[in-house]
């Protein structure tokens, strides 16, 4: 069962949701206080964090700033809709996702099980392991762990995706929505920039080619490009 964490100082909903995930075959524990969530992560093993942006004690960016530091807990942000910028920063900081507030329990489920599929590592995943390779980048599907010039590269599930749907098919164009749909596992929306955000992650993450070249490319009206050397 899955043992998820949220961080919302609205103690109602907590509890209402604790009883819709339960239903869902999941386990809600909740915290109410930024500055709390960091011990409860360090106190116990959880498969997901749900961390809503405004909290006491500490803001929930900040939160989150802390938790990357060593935690690769998978992410899901509550933002107050219409507040793009604090998407845009969660995202940089290593969020896997974000969810307007206020949503559906039902959406908030169909988003955390998205996020879950994409980041456990199942026992089929482990017989059918395929080990992607492209110059000096290495992606173990089975480990979820990736080597660039054989230093090990820290992803958050939503980057260890995006980054595996290029490597599937290196020098090639994947349209913006095909990749959206195959490594987020969902439809883009109007103004989501989730995915140019873990682009962009990918980017400082792995860095350049030996040569300077980039090693992914953005084509406009198409969609990314994992690049070859001295071909971007």
């Amino acid at each position: 069962m899955p043992r998820l964490l949220i961080a919302d100082d609205d103690m109602e909903l907590c509890h209402l949701l604790q009883q819709y995930f339960e239903m869902e075959g999941m386990e809600l524990h909740s915290v109410h206080d930024g500055n709390a969530v960091l011990p409860a992560l360090e106190q116990s093993s959880f498969d997901l964090l749900i961390l809503d942006i405004m909290l006491p004690g500490q803001q929930g960016l900040d939160v989150l700033r802390q938790v990357r530091r060593s935690h690769t807990t998978p992410v899901l942000m509550l933002t107050a809709r219409g507040e793009e910028m604090d998407r845009i920063i969660g995202l940089e900081l290593g969020a896997d996702d974000y969810l307007p507030k206020p949503s559906s329990p039902r959406e908030l489920v169909a988003r955390v099980r998205s996020i879950l599929r994409r980041s456990q590592i199942t026992q089929e995943d482990k017989q059918t392991a395929v080990v992607l390779r492209v110059a000096d980048l290495e992606l173990n599907s089975a480990t979820r762990q990736v080597f660039c010039a054989e230093q090990k590269i820290l992803l958050t599930g939503a980057e260890f995706s995006v980054l595996q749907e290029l490597m599937r098919l290196p020098g090639q164009v994947i349209d913006k929505n095909d990749l959206f749909q195959r490594a987020l596992g969902r439809r883009q929306q109007a103004f989501d920039r989730s995915l140019d955000m873990h682009i962009s992650n990918l980017r400082k993450k792995l860095g350049a080619h030996p040569d300077g070249s980039a090693r992914i490319t953005a084509v406009r009206g198409a969609g990314y490009v994992l690049t070859l050397a001295g071909k971007s």
